[in-house]
């Protein structure tokens, strides 16, 4: 089930946002052509919240070591994360956008 987390407008290109979810812990953030992604929003290399990170087109940075993590898989590009981090289905009604962290996909596209 979609829960509402916030406006598009709260969304900004330069900044990931950090929203809990039943106790999951999400990135959303607008990659560079305006669509929004939500992903895990700890780094698998750290305890690290990666909606403090660096946006950079359709990437999110982890802050503390510099692991890039592609926003429609999840996959890091760079160490030292080597893990993936769950991406979340997004949707967006009305000015609204809805995370459901119900059924996150893995790079390969499979449920886990």
């Amino acid at each position: 089930m979609a829960t509402k987390v916030c406006g598009v407008d709260d969304v900004t290109p330069a900044q990931a946002l950090r929203v809990v979810i039943d106790g999951v812990a999400v990135a959303v953030v607008k990659d560079s052509a305006g669509t929004i992604h939500a992903i895990g929003d700890t780094c698998t290399h750290g305890d690290i919240s990666l909606a403090e990170g660096f946006v950079e087109d359709d990437t999110l940075e982890c802050w503390a070591h510099g692991s890039k993590f592609e926003l429609t898989t999840g996959k890091p590009l760079t160490l030292p994360a080597y893990e993936p981090v769950p991406v979340f289905a997004v949707s967006v009604v009305d000015g609204d956008v809805y995370v459901d962290t119900s059924a996150s996909t893995s790079p390969a596209g499979v449920a886990q």
